[in-house]
């Protein structure tokens, strides 16, 4: 999982980090990623673990191992949120936003919109630090141990 890796990229100290006063820290998007996959999955008929609290849960830590630990957490529980439903289930619908009904396929969809929402985000706040996202850094490694074609 990209967002993952580059939260594994992302050095410690800066965790707190954030281009400015008005906006989430590097820990605070990455929880609120997890927020997102425990909570949303609500919707589909899986409640979030025991210890999940969505109030103020975006601010609630910011130890890198821990937000990291949170975040891999919150995938799996998404994943198998969604990896329970049936293709009857997808048409199914539940209180969404603005008071109006969804299906679960457009939740789900949702979900992983909102995931890749803040994928871009977490980049754009690794690269104003100096940190290329390690996917782009192996692809930079395998176009330089290429050959250079002959002139």
């Amino acid at each position: 999982m990209k967002l993952t890796k580059l939260a594994e990229a992302i050095p410690a100290e800066k965790y707190k980090w954030s281009p400015n006063k008005d906006t989430r820290s590097v820990s605070e998007v990455f929880l609120h990623v997890a927020g997102g996959n425990f909570a949303i999955p609500r919707r589909l008929g899986t409640e979030p673990p025991a210890d999940f609290n969505q109030q103020g849960f975006d601010k609630s830590i910011t130890d890198k191992t821990k937000v990291i630990d949170m975040l891999k957490r919150s995938f799996v529980h998404a994943k198998q949120a969604v990896a329970k439903l049936t293709d009857a289930d997808m048409e199914k619908t539940a209180d969404w936003i603005g008071g109006r009904k969804a299906t679960y396929r457009e939740i789900i969809l949702f979900l992983a919109a909102h995931q890749h929402e803040h994928l871009g985000q977490s980049i754009a706040y690794a690269r104003m630090n100096g940190i290329t996202p390690p996917w782009t850094e192996e692809q930079q490694r395998q176009k330089a141990q290429q050959p250079k074609p002959k002139t």
